[in-house]
């Protein structure tokens, strides 16, 4: 995915493996929007991925599974918070109970871009996992990242190992830094192109006059969403089999 607006500009998500638990172990999962301007409104960001095993979710804090799916083999109380393959996670509204909360949750999936308010520009939540196993060499990254912020448009990439993160002590005077057992980098960046079939506005200028020069989605100008006259922002001696032309 590429975006010619913010060429660089990225969705980078953070798993820290912060500690284990009986059968897997605790993470801390941030977003950063490292976008200039791409700022994520209302209704928020929905992250999603495809566990490499099966693993559960036991319980979150700063954000919750839209399913919890089948839990039935479990008779532990209370049950576990999710136990799909596929989770999809959203942000807690905000008030919420502050017995759920975490740093940076609560926004209702809002995040500001980093270019222009980096302070309110990061989201995270806490995901006791089991069924994981309990040592670096059986902990596995999940897999198929998918973002939606709020609609389509992200393609994430794999999940790489990183340098574990370092944290301030919380319970020192700061000069102290603890850090993860294992931290996954995702990169999920943005495309006009992945964000629909047709792009809102496609113009193109050329000079030739062969229609495999100069391929475009459809149509331009976002006719694709005018029922009544769907062409009608184009001219018909400049389209020719699904390409949008212009006489240079």
């Amino acid at each position: 995915a590429y975006d010619s607006l913010d060429p660089v500009g990225n969705i980078t998500i953070k798993w820290d493996v912060k500690k284990w638990s009986h059968d897997g172990y605790v993470a801390t999962v941030s977003l950063y929007n490292y976008q200039q301007y791409r700022h994520i409104q209302a209704p928020g960001w929905k992250l999603g991925w495809v566990w490499a095993g099966k693993e559960i979710i036991w319980k979150m804090a700063g954000a919750q599974t839209t399913e919890q799916g089948d839990c039935s083999r479990f008779r532990e109380e209370p049950p576990p918070h999710c136990c799909r393959t596929d989770p999809e996670v959203v942000d807690f509204l905000p008030g919420a109970a502050y017995s759920k909360q975490t740093p940076n949750c609560c926004k209702g999936g809002v995040l500001s871009s980093w270019g222009q308010n980096p302070a309110n520009a990061i989201a995270t939540f806490d995901v006791t996992v089991g069924q994981a196993g309990i040592s670096n060499s059986s902990v596995k990254a999940p897999t198929n990242f998918t973002l939606k912020a709020p609609g389509p448009g992200y393609t994430c990439g794999p999940a790489k190992e990183v340098e574990p993160t370092k944290f301030i002590d919380k319970d020192g005077d700061g000069r102290r830094t603890t850090q993860a057992i294992k931290t996954w980098n995702v990169t999920c960046t943005y495309s006009q192109f992945g964000a629909g079939r047709s792009p809102t506005c496609c113009v193109v200028l050329s000079s030739f006059y062969n229609s495999t020069i100069v391929d475009c989605n459809k149509c331009s100008c976002g006719c694709q969403d005018n029922s009544t006259n769907p062409v009608s922002c184009i001219k018909a001696q400049l389209t020719l089999s699904g390409f949008c032309r212009a006489r240079g």
